[in-house]
């Protein structure tokens, strides 16, 4: 993908003296008290702020928080933690927080090796629905407009979109850039063979994903409900385990055309069964052939297990979302456990991405040997469905 990067242009001296607007994703949990209970994002934006600051830049940097109201400002709704807690983080001058600036649509005044933050760009009317008056006015605000918020990147909205159609200069900052730059690697020029694990309890909900993958991939490999749909649709039974049997016609079409192409969709031939979903079920490993009626499979079995590790460690390319059982629980963890220490031992490029996937991740302690941690659930979802996400689509059309 062909885009401007912001560090490119800090580096050459373009951002000094201008006026530069980054749009971030602070959108981080907070408790009734309004106090802010993770701050991952937050840390995540301060590399490109930081880059605009070293570079003498003025800086504005704004985010959505919650589901606002346009035009209808509530306290709850307010930047204001985010502002004292970057702050924080950037310490010096900034120590006691950023300056927060509200109503700032108009106008906005910040000076060179200055930075403010802009209050909650979803109160903005016209935000949602990228209404072009607004995103003119953006536009005004600034010399350069960074985009640097993957998790807002399927969104076209007035801050992610408009503003990038009129600012003087439109470009990516680091952690965008990183994103396109997997994405890219991943799935628009894959070193082969290159796997996919789409996992989850809902054939429906990922369905476009399977469609879209099973045009490219050399191999699906399905986990979790979505693995229980495949099975029934290659004639086995599944017990009482979660499943969509009216999908069962989609499911057969998905193993078609990967066998058309040479491919496949790894079947399980054992699982690990018990009566009832809790932590603390007896669990039992069967053949695939061998479920019973009151069974529920929870997990893929060691044999399933060994066999996907296995090719995995073959594999040139690994797109990773979801985990293959109930990892929560330690009795039906094995099969995730195995896939992610055969990601970690693979010399594949590996990218990984939704809430599930980067929570196993963080329990096997396997992140610094995955190639790439999507932080977009939302987007790395659109982008694994084959979508173009507006953020890249304009970018790349302002680079040209």
């Amino acid at each position: 993908m062909k885009f401007i990067r912001f560090q490119d242009l800090c580096a050459q001296g373009k951002a000094t003296g201008q006026r530069v607007f980054i749009r971030a994703d602070l959108n981080v949990p907070q408790n009734d008290a309004g106090d802010i209970t993770e701050d991952t994002r937050i840390r995540a934006s301060i590399p490109c702020i930081r880059m605009a600051l070293d570079s003498g830049a003025a800086v504005m940097v704004t985010s959505h928080l919650g589901r606002p109201t346009e035009g209808e400002f509530k306290p709850e709704d307010s930047l204001a933690p985010v502002a004292k807690r970057l702050g924080e983080l950037l310490g010096g001058a900034y120590a006691n927080g950023v300056p927060l600036v509200a109503n700032w649509v108009d106008g906005v005044t910040v000076a060179p090796g200055q930075l403010v933050v802009l209050e909650n760009c979803r109160l903005n009317v016209g935000e949602k629905k990228n209404k072009p008056e607004l995103a003119q006015k953006l536009a005004r605000l600034c010399d350069i407009f960074v985009h640097d918020a993957f998790g807002t990147a399927h969104r076209a909205e007035g801050s992610t979109y408009g503003i990038a159609e009129y600012a003087p200069i439109a470009c990516a900052g680091p952690l965008l850039a990183a994103e396109m730059d997997a994405i890219s690697k991943a799935l628009s020029q894959p070193k082969r063979p290159l796997v996919a694990i789409v996992a989850g309890s809902k054939v429906s909900t990922k369905l476009t994903i399977l469609k879209s993958l099973a045009n490219n991939v050399d191999q699906l490999i399905v986990g979790g409900g979505i693995a229980n749909t495949f099975m029934l649709a290659a004639g086995l039974k599944i017990g009482k385990s979660l499943a969509e049997p009216d999908l069962l016609g989609e499911a057969k079409a998905v193993i078609e055309a990967m066998k058309a192409r040479g491919a496949e969709v790894p079947i399980p031939t054992d699982v690990v069964v018990a009566k009832t979903f809790a932590a603390d079920a007896p669990a039992t490993v069967k053949a695939a052939s061998d479920v019973a009626d009151d069974d529920l499979i929870l997990d893929i079995g060691p044999q399933t297990a060994q066999k996907l590790a296995d090719q995995l460690m073959q594999a040139g390319t690994i797109v990773w979302n979801g985990p293959v059982g109930v990892f929560e629980f330690a009795a039906f963890e094995n099969g995730t456990k195995t896939i992610a220490q055969a990601i970690a031992k693979s010399s594949a490029f590996s990218i990984a991405g939704g809430g599930d996937t980067l929570a196993a991740i963080a329990k096997y302690g396997i992140d610094k040997d995955v190639g790439y941690i999507s932080t977009g659930g939302g987007a790395f979802l659109e982008v694994l469905e084959g979508k173009t996400l507006p953020a890249f689509e304009i970018l790349q059309r302002r680079a040209a």
